[in-house]
């Protein structure tokens, strides 16, 4: 189906590992306010490639195009599904952009270390964010409350999906917009910024945790509009 001249009002929003799709309440809130109409994704975890067709379900089921946003880990999932035709643009939020042909743990070489950012990994290869350091490393300027929910309902994620390259990179066709927590402690900041130059994204830099996806929703829906709004004319 042909996009060209549609009004976006459709956004995806994909979280990333150790979470689900119930961080999104606050953006889903607001967008949905401004007359968007918001899916959100429940990705299993379990590998890239299911995590890919989760969005990919999503995708299929829109009436129009969409912009398609992701968190962390959820940056290399919308990487790959964003070639979907109905995608016009993509927002990573503090997020992982790899290259077709790379793989998300890539990403992190030649960077800092991130001490806060703990990971258990079990013996069947799934990991956990350490409790103790979930705070700290994730959701630093979020509520006691809300970090330990956070904490207390996060999905272990398949350690073996940061080790598989993606098939195809959207973000070379599709114009990208970055959302870039300044305290994060998952990421090296100057990670996050070499990936969001790499891939020519337009960056807005906001002061929060890893987690603002849920401590600065605002902020996020801001980049998101201002996506829908100017991706069709922006390639």
């Amino acid at each position: 189906m042909s996009t060209t001249g549609q009004e976006i009002k459709n956004v995806v929003l994909v979280h990333g590992a150790f979470a689900d799709g119930s961080g999104w309440r606050g953006v889903y809130d607001n967008l949905t306010a401004r007359g968007y109409r918001v899916t959100i994704v429940q990705n299993p975890l379990t590998s890239l490639e299911d995590d890919v067709a989760a969005t990919t379900r999503v995708l299929d089921r829109l009436d129009g195009p969409a912009i398609l946003v992701g968190h962390s880990w959820g940056g290399t999932v919308i990487t790959e599904a964003g070639v979907h035709p109905k995608v016009v643009g993509l927002v990573y939020v503090s997020a992982l952009a790899p290259d077709a042909g790379e793989t998300t743990a890539q990403q992190y070489e030649g960077f800092a270390a991130t001490p806060d950012f703990v990971i258990d990994v079990a013996e069947d290869g799934y990991g956990f964010l350490n409790p103790d350091k979930f705070k700290a490393g994730f959701a630093a300027d979020a509520s006691d409350v809300d970090a330990a929910f956070l904490r207390d309902s996060q999905v272990p994620v398949n350690m073996a999906a940061f080790g598989t390259a993606v098939k195809n990179a959207a973000w070379h066709d599709k114009p990208s917009w970055a959302a870039i927590a300044t305290d994060d402690r998952a990421f090296d900041q100057a990670m996050l910024q070499h990936m969001a130059k790499r891939i020519g994204a337009q960056v807005t830099s906001v002061p929060a945790s890893h987690a603002l996806f849920l401590t600065q929703s605002g902020a996020v829906s801001d980049v998101i509009v201002t996506a829908a709004q100017n991706a069709a004319g922006a390639r």
